[in-house]
Formats: C-alpha cells, structure tokens, sequence
C-alpha cells in the first residue's frame, strides 16, 4: 500500500489500523529547538478522541500518546520525530456481521476490489481512527507555526440545515471550545446540538460544514504551479474522512460575481499593504499574500445508520445489514481539530519550502 505520507519538507508518514494494537505517526523534516510538550499533543489528541460527549461516538479511547524519539530536553533535535497512540477499546465483534459484506458508502468495497483483502473491524486502516496520527503531528506543526505568529482557528459553521450567519472573520473562537458541537456561535450551537441528539434518536446521521481561519500568514508562502498553497490545503482536507468538498475565499459564490465587484484592491495602510477586501482568501497565484486565509470544509453524513439497509455481500449476494456499533451521529464536531491539524501540516511544510524562517 503506497501514499502513506504527507509534506514535502515537513513531512508526515503514518501507520496502523482501527482495531490493531496502536496507531503512529513519524515526522520527518521538523526543525531543532522547538519546544514539544506532551501534554500540548495530548491536549489536541483530546479534542478528537471519541467518547468526549453525549453526540459523539461512545467508544472510549484515552488515546494517550508518547513520544519515541526526536526530542530531546523539551526541544526538538532534527531527527525523526515518532509518536505512537495505543488503542484501548477495540470491540471487533461488533463487525462480525459485516466480515463478508459491504457496507453501503463506506470504503468495504472499493477497498476490497483494490486489494482483494480487508481488515473488516471497524474500516481497518480506512478508518477514521487514523486521523488520531493527523492530530498528534498537527500539533508539532502547531509548535513550529507558533515561532513564526501564525494561528489557526477552526469550529462547526453548520450542521445540516443549520448555518451561523457570522462573517467568518467575526467569529469568536473563544466559544469554540466552549459548547459539544464545537460551534463559534454560542446561540447557534444550542440549535445544532439540538438537531444533532434528534437525528441521533432516530438511528439517522446529519452533515455538516467547518470554517477555518488562518492569522499571521506572511505573503510569499506557496508555490506558483503544482504546490499552490490552496490546492494543498484541498488535497489535506479532502483527505479527511467523511469530506464532500472545500471552498477558499469567495469560493462558489465567486461564479455568479462580476470582476469589479470581486476584486481584492491593494490599499496602502500605517501597518502595511492590505486589500480592502478578501474574497480570494489571503491566496492569489497559489501564494499567500498576507491577509487572513480563510476556507469551509464540507462533511457529509456519517455513513452508518442504526436502523437496517440493504447491500451486497463478497459473493454479490443481496443482504440486509443492521444497525450495529459505536459511531458519530454527526462527524464535524470531532473533525475540527482534524482540519486544524492538516491545515497546520500544510502551513508548516511551507513555510519550510519557502524558507520564511527565523
């Protein structure tokens, strides 16, 4: 199996299976000196790991994490960076039933037809437990981030229907933290939560959207041609399971403006260049140019459903598959610190690339 990493300079490389003995994660190009505490990964792995509340999946992993090799003293040495996350509450027999059927939306089947085996116990490495890997190096590359004053914030902007009506640069990322759905918009978040425990009460799984914003992102950063720091961050987001699509700046609403209205004009201010708007997102030509980044990530439904659906089995038979398991209800919830995560990857890698250090 190939495309196991991420990064050109920064780069991530990782391993291990949903219902295996633990999962890993090797960083490889991170600079000497930063400061690396474990409790900072620890304190990010905590905010995705399941069974943190009453909308979220049940089973209940600590994913308690520890750090192998490259760092040394507190502080990174330069070398291979090896963090290892043990899984703790597997309940493989709660995927007997599906060990020779597939599962409608999920990967079992093209995943089967590609490699002509499958690890059945809740998706194998086709799982979403391996997103815990994403978090534990997003958070090194949160540290690396943090000496050059970039920030990154992201939170739930819509579920289902439901959508705040905040500019995505008013939000107030102090709420985020603040409610279960991980919503910047307190009186929002009471609605979808709301929704949410609905849905979930009826054996249903709802969608749903996440706002990210990025602050202190110098201009330079990017590539003209096959690494544009926006094609890059789509790459990372629709790697993340669950993901339906990804909007930049203005995104769609872009095609049905005119260039006059749409265009960023530069405009010189006390504290430098600036545009008096920002419908490109803080990127243009695939290079940042040092306004906000900001971009929405679409989720779509969680694919397992507590009520029975028909489907196929290996021999093409038609099967009914029942509801069965532990899942999310609503997936954006734990996905915000998962699209923090390989938004902070992306960042890091280049600001390597385009030596914006020091």
């Amino acid at each position: 199996m190939a495309s196991n990493s991420l990064g050109q300079i920064f780069r991530i490389t990782t391993a291990g299976e949903s219902h295996g003995p633990s999962m890993g994660v090797i960083i490889d190009g991170c600079p000497p000196g930063i400061q690396v505490e474990t409790a900072f990964i620890q304190q990010e792995l905590n905010r995705r790991r399941p069974g943190q509340s009453d909308i979220t999946t049940q089973r209940n992993e600590p994913d308690n994490c520890s750090i192998v090799s490259g760092v040394y003293e507190g502080k990174t040495t330069g070398a291979p960076i090896l963090i290892l996350i043990q899984n703790k509450d597997q309940q493989s027999s709660d995927y007997d039933h599906i060990e020779t059927s597939f599962r409608p939306s999920h990967a079992d089947y093209t995943y089967f037809k590609k490699y002509g085996v499958r690890d059945h116990r809740g998706g194998g490495r086709s799982s979403a437990r391996e997103t815990a890997n994403w978090v534990a190096a997003g958070a090194v590359a949160k540290l690396v981030l943090k000496t050059q004053g970039i920030q990154i914030h992201a939170g739930v902007t819509g579920v289902g229907a439901l959508t705040t009506s905040i500019d995505p640069i008013d939000l107030d990322w102090a709420h985020t933290e603040q409610n279960s759905v991980r919503c910047p918009d307190p009186e929002m978040a009471i609605q979808m939560q709301s929704l949410i425990e609905e849905i979930r009460d009826k054996g249903d799984t709802v969608g749903g959207v996440i706002t990210c914003v990025i602050n202190g992102c110098p201009a330079g950063l990017g590539e003209p041609v096959f690494h544009k720091m926006h094609a890059d961050l789509a790459k990372a987001m629709l790697t993340i399971n669950a993901s339906k699509g990804f909007e930049y700046g203005s995104g769609f609403k872009a095609a049905s403006m005119r260039g006059s209205e749409h265009n960023d004009v530069w405009e010189k201010t006390d504290s430098g260049e600036k545009t008096r708007t920002n419908y490109s997102g803080g990127i243009q030509g695939g290079i940042t140019n040092g306004m906000p980044i900001y971009f929405r990530v679409a989720f779509k439904p969680v694919s397992t459903l507590m009520t029975d659906q028909t489907s196929i089995d290996a021999e093409g038979n038609e099967i009914t598959i029942a509801g069965k398991g532990r899942h999310d209800p609503c997936v954006v919830p734990r996905a915000v610190p998962i699209v923090e995560a390989l938004a902070a990857i992306v960042l890091a890698d280049h600001v390597l690339m385009g030596r914006v250090w020091g």
